[in-house]
C-alpha cells in the first residue's frame, strides 16, 4: 500500500488532496516538524530535503509535492488535461509557476513576516510584494476560466489551493478582497468532499503547536549554527 508521509502544512495538503479525490488506498504516516521527526535517518532516506510530503509506492520513493502529483497523475490517469501537446505545456507551465513561484515566495513571506526578528523590513516588504504579485497573476487567470486549466478540474487546481487555504496567514485577513477571482475558485473547491477528508487527516494525530525555542530549532536550522 501507499505511504504517504504527512504534516498539516500547505505542500502535503495538495497530496493529501489528490489521494482523497481518487481514491487510492494509502496509509498516512505523521511527521511532526516541529519535533525534528523530518531528521530522522528513517525518513532522510525517503526524502534527503527532509521536508514533508513525501511517498513510496511499492518501492519507488518520491518527494516535492509537485513530483508527487504528477507521479500520481500519470500513474491513474486521473486529474490530467486533454491529451495534447498544448494541454501538456499548460499544465506544467502552471505547476512549476505554483512550484517555484507561489509556494516559495509564499513560504518566505509567512517566515519573515511571523517568525524572523523584527526590523527586516526588506526581506517581509521584498516577499509580500512577490507572493501578492504572484497570487494576482492566479487571480488574473482564474478571471477567465473556471478552473486554472480551463473547465477541467486538475493536479495544478490541488497544488494551488494547498496554499491558497492558507491566504489570510499569508497575506492577511483582508487578502479576499484584493483576489475576488481566486475566493471563487476557492469557494468552489472547498465544496468538493474530498477537500473535508483532507483537512480532517490532521485530527488523527497530536502535532505539537507551540513554537518554542526547540521548534525553533528544527525549522530554522541556519539561527541554530550562527
Amino acid at each position: 500500500m501507499l505511504k504517504f508521509y504527512y504534516h498539516p502544512s500547505p505542500n502535503p495538503a495538495k497530496v493529501a488532496l489528490f489521494l482523497e479525490e481518487s481514491g487510492l488506498p494509502y496509509e498516512v504516516i505523521s511527521v511532526d516538524t516541529r519535533k525534528g521527526e523530518q531528521f530522522s535517518r528513517e525518513f532522510t532516506e525517503i526524502n534527503p530535503n527532509n521536508k514533508t510530503p513525501a511517498i513510496q509506492d511499492d518501492g519507488v520513493r518520491v518527494f516535492d509535492s509537485t513530483a508527487i502529483l504528477l507521479y500520481l497523475a500519470e500513474k491513474t490517469g486521473k486529474f490530467l488535461p486533454e491529451n495534447t501537446l498544448a494541454a501538456r505545456g499548460e499544465l506544467l507551465s502552471w505547476m512549476m509557476f505554483i512550484a517555484t513561484g507561489i509556494g516559495p515566495y509564499s513560504g518566505q513571506a509567512v517566515h519573515f513576516r511571523h517568525f524572523a526578528p523584527k526590523g527586516l523590513d526588506y526581506a517581509v516588504d521584498r516577499y509580500l510584494y512577490e507572493a501578492r504579485r504572484h497570487h494576482g497573476i492566479l487571480d488574473t487567470q482564474l478571471s477567465k476560466t473556471p478552473y486554472v486549466l480551463g473547465d477541467t478540474y486538475t493536479i495544478a487546481d490541488m497544488s494551488a489551493w494547498g496554499w491558497v487555504r492558507v491566504l489570510p496567514f499569508i497575506l492577511g485577513e483582508d487578502v479576499w478582497n484584493a483576489l475576488p477571482h481566486i475566493r471563487r475558485w476557492f469557494d468552489r473547491i472547498n465544496e468538493r468532499p474530498a477537500v473535508q477528508r483532507a483537512d480532517a487527516l490532521k485530527d488523527r494525530f497530536e502535532f505539537k503547536a507551540e513554537m518554542d525555542e526547540k521548534a525553533r530549532r528544527y525549522l530554522f536550522r541556519h539561527a541554530s549554527t550562527q
